[in-house]
């Protein structure tokens, strides 16, 4: 069996998940091969443009993509995009002739809307959030357009109904309609949204878990972690981490601000630092309650288990999100989770098991979560045994890769009996 992965990238949130599979269906003996736009890692079974002028054309499309939102001015700064560009893929996948497809994350200029019932094989289309059937937003806030027609966008700041959002909602209603396309979401939250669209109500939808190799994220000895990390051993330690962290609004890096604000005026004072990597300290200082270390930007396996076993707690006060590569990540490496209970959280964090699921956007809420679960030390040991043994049974690679597979080998025999 052929299997041929396409993402925008093989780095980053999105990025990673998809590397992770790839590599899970590779352990299990599975001709597996990545096709994207713009390659960062030196796998040779990451497929990518090779002259100097493709790797031009490919560095210049997400923002030639991105043109058209400058008729929106006043747009919000979401994630947001428009797939319109051509593209060279379908040579690209008829040369490398596999037996069955796996989208991915392929926005920012990857691919045209219309490629996609271009391919002429099976498609499994994971979904790393909601783009896939909104007109181009990557969460919708709360926005329910998406079960219709799009339209009227409040990310765009449009008052229209027939703005770029019902454009590109038409286009991908139109070109997939006929598409033979099986959809996988890895959380339950994320499923139930797209069965609830009126692009893909019609179509099956498969929960698969993301994955991550839970030999490399492993609990680390808190001293040894620390001590690598030059981080104290004397205080209780607080870690919080995303792309840009403090600066997207979507991870929620406000309502944790408030709720350590809260907390610093507690017996805790004294007792709880803050770590966050995935960005640098700014100029403007931001009062956090308590002492921070900033580590800036780690994408190492080796790096992110260090610091997820330094801490006491991971937190991901996410306002909107899927499966989240952090808390799993935190997970694996013995680390009880606090998140709101919120899109794909629930299904790692089992509240007051392995962490704690604060009620949505409740600050107080979230600090008491804090103080819940580091406040006894025999509750708390088991708390980081149940979060290592949630990450053993259920998100490993080669758990994902065998579920992959089996939807694969399916797929496939289906297809065969239809010639």
């Amino acid at each position: 069996m052929k299997v041929l992965q396409m993402s925008t990238y093989d780095s980053g949130g999105a990025g990673r998940a998809v590397y992770r599979l790839h590599q899970g269906l590779h352990s299990i003996g599975i001709n597996s091969q990545l096709l994207v736009q713009a390659k960062n890692t030196d796998d040779k079974t990451v497929i990518a443009q090779h002259t100097k002028l493709e790797k031009g054309i490919a560095k210049l499309r997400p923002s030639l993509s991105r043109l058209l939102l400058n008729f929106y001015p006043q747009r919000e700064l979401t994630d947001y995009y428009l797939s319109w560009l051509p593209d060279r893929v379908c040579p690209q996948v008829k040369q490398l002739n596999p037996d069955i497809l796996n989208l991915h994350w392929i926005s920012n200029g990857y691919l045209e809307v219309e490629t996609i019932a271009k391919l002429n094989k099976p498609i499994v289309w994971t979904l790393h959030d909601m783009w896939a059937f909104t007109g181009g937003c990557h969460y919708s806030q709360n926005c329910d357009r998406y079960m219709n027609s799009c339209g009227a966008c409040p990310q765009l700041n449009s008052q229209k109904q027939r703005d770029l959002s019902r454009w590109q909602w038409q286009r991908k209603a139109r070109a997939w309609q006929e598409a033979d396309i099986t959809l996988v979401s890895p959380s339950s939250w994320l499923a139930k949204c797209a069965q609830a669209s009126s692009i893909f109500r019609n179509t099956r939808v498969e929960v698969i878990p993301n994955g991550l190799d839970t030999n490399k994220y492993k609990p680390v000895n808190k001293h040894i972690a620390r001590e690598l990390l030059n981080l104290p051993q004397d205080k209780q330690l607080i870690v919080f981490g995303a792309v840009n962290a403090t600066q997207h609004k979507r991870k929620g890096f406000t309502l944790l601000q408030a709720a350590l604000q809260d907390l610093s005026k507690s017996v805790w004072q004294d007792r709880l630092e803050l770590v966050i990597f995935g960005s640098s300290q700014s100029d403007n200082q931001i009062d956090l309650g308590f002492r921070t270390h900033y580590t800036g930007k780690l994408a190492d396996d080796v790096s992110l288990s260090l610091v997820y076993s330094a801490a006491d707690v991971f937190i991901a006060p996410s306002i909107e999100d899927n499966l989240p590569n952090t808390v799993m990540e935190a997970i694996a490496c013995g680390t009880p989770c606090i998140a709101f209970h919120i899109g794909g959280m629930p299904d790692m964090i089992e509240h007051q098991k392995n962490g704690y699921l604060a009620q949505p956007y409740k600050i107080e809420d979230l600090s008491y979560g804090i103080t819940w679960v580091l406040e006894n030390t025999e509750r708390y040991q088991k708390l980081c045994h149940h979060a290592r043994e949630k990450a053993e049974q259920e998100f490993t690679m080669q758990i994902q890769a065998q579920r992959y597979l089996s939807m694969y080998t399916e797929l496939l025999s289906r297809a065969n009996q239809k010639r």
